[in-house]
């Protein structure tokens, strides 16, 4: 069962890999870059500063910054201790078949590149959807579809994992399911913490 579930998840990586092309290939490095999202995170930010009190204000920074850091820590013990399972490019079967779109300079040479040894599950996937599901839950009072587009950006964030061939679907959903997750408990505990002391 999962030696199936491996080979499918191959299969689907190749597939959704595959479809990318030269001119796709640069907004997906976009979408995939995290400091990019920088401009997405202010606008947030102003957002919750001008609907929020200054208790609800701090409650959600701190808890953005646990957040993060538990969801964060939560991929590297997965990845590095649990799993071990290694990224596609670092699958011998898979590197002759897929797209690396990810470059860097080595020896004054541009060569592929796609981080780490190991990849399950995602942690730009599972950050990204952390945030989406609390600010997005934090917001939804206040704008009623923010939520959804939050959503569908962290989607975003996930396939270009798989799009510039650093990730499999596999370490994708997982990482989107485990920062939904998280993103949900933490935005539970804000609000428990709104209702005791703001």
């Amino acid at each position: 069962m999962v030696d199936q579930l491996i080979n499918f998840d191959k299969e689907l990586f190749l597939f959704l890999n595959g479809l990318g092309t030269t001119t796709w290939d640069g907004f997906w490095m976009f979408i995939t870059n995290k400091y990019y999202a920088i401009p997405l995170y202010a606008f947030l930010l102003i957002l919750i500063l001008k609907k929020h009190n200054k208790k609800e204000i701090f409650f959600t920074l701190v808890l953005v910054a646990l957040l993060i850091t538990i969801t964060d820590q939560t991929a590297n013990l997965f990845k590095k201790t649990l799993f071990l399972r290694f990224r596609p490019c670092h699958t011998a079967d898979l590197i002759e078949h897929m797209r690396l779109v990810k470059t860097t300079i080595v020896d004054g040479q541009i060569k592929p590149y796609c981080g780490g040894q190991f990849g399950y599950f995602s942690g730009h996937a599972s950050n990204a959807m952390a945030l989406a599901t609390f600010i997005g839950l934090v917001l939804q009072k206040h704008y009623k579809y923010i939520i959804f587009i939050l959503l569908f950006w962290a989607a975003l964030v996930g396939y270009s994992r798989i799009y510039i061939g650093v990730h499999f679907p596999g370490d994708v959903f997982t990482g989107m399911i485990v920062g939904g997750i998280y993103g949900g408990i933490i935005f539970k505990l804000r609000q428990f913490l709104i209702r005791k002391y703001a």
